[in-house]
């Protein structure tokens, strides 16, 4: 149960620094309306691919983007077409890795704890979860 716990923990923890990154991300940018407006701005060259906004690097890839922190911390997201955040148990799994205390959690253990979040968190397809509205 601990594990499930520590697994619990970060998931919360992601999603915090996932809100944290778009409330930073709007400051940064006041035309920015939600945090997939970044994909377009760097398709449409307004802004490059990656760089730096506010306290925070970025690497836009394929449907989603990148957030580094200062201390090195990771929140990989992707976005679904109407612009909604998903993640999967491998972006977990990463930006548990990047803390400054490395939290390694099994998949099994972050099934678990996404699961036990539910309805806070909603399974958008098979794997990958959002935030839920």
């Amino acid at each position: 149960m601990e594990r499930v716990g520590a697994a619990r923990d970060l998931v919360l923890s992601y999603v915090h620094a996932l809100n944290a990154i778009d409330e930073a991300m709007r400051v940064a940018i006041p035309s920015l309306e939600r945090l997939a407006d970044v994909l377009g701005m760097a398709r449409s060259r307004r802004i490059s691919r990656s760089g730096h906004i506010g306290a925070h690097s970025y690497t836009v890839h394929g449907v989603g983007c990148r957030f580094v922190s200062g201390n090195g911390t990771e929140v990989d997201v992707d976005f679904e077409a109407d612009g909604s955040e998903i993640f999967d148990l491998w972006r977990l799994r990463w930006y548990g890795l990047s803390l400054p205390k490395a939290v390694d959690v099994t998949d099994e253990d972050l099934r678990s704890a996404v699961r036990s979040l539910q309805p806070l968190l909603a399974e958008v397809r098979p794997g990958w979860f959002s935030v839920a509205s």
